[in-house]
């Protein structure tokens, strides 16, 4: 058994874990509210719980392979990091949203900022990797 990337494994499933509870949220949801499937609209406390479902889904299209590409050419460490981060950042746009949608910013913010780092540096180490440039150490 390998142990390689197992932090970065456990940051991912942990990730997936948390979209699985918002889409158990949007199940009951839709119970509480009244909207009936396929209806993606009606009450506005539905709806809120929904965008935070997919918003999520859409910004998870970005953060794991941002995620493993940063973890494989750049660190480890970092990419645990700021994917705990991203993680931290979807429970509170979470807790933000469904408060209110004016309050989702902060929750917002600290999901974006580790994609955004993560893609960039993957990107660079990937760049570097391809160059022909020693790979970094893996950070942990």
């Amino acid at each position: 058994m390998t142990t390689d990337y197992a932090a970065v494994h456990l940051i991912m499933l942990l990730a997936l874990f948390e979209y699985f509870i918002f889409m158990m949220a949007v199940g009951r949801a839709r119970y509480q509210y009244g909207v009936k499937a396929p209806a993606t609209t009606g009450d506005e406390n539905f709806e809120r719980v929904y965008r935070v479902q997919m918003n999520t889904l859409e910004l998870l299209a970005l953060f794991i392979p941002a995620l493993w590409t940063f973890a494989i050419f750049v660190s480890e460490a970092w990419a645990v990091l700021l994917g705990a981060i991203f993680i931290i950042g979807r429970a509170l746009y979470f807790k933000g949203y469904v408060t209110a949608a004016n309050k989702r910013s902060l929750g917002f913010g600290l999901s974006m900022m580790p994609i955004l780092a993560l893609s960039i540096g993957g990107l660079y180490g990937a760049i570097r990797a391809l160059a022909g440039c020693s790979p970094s150490t893996r950070g942990l």
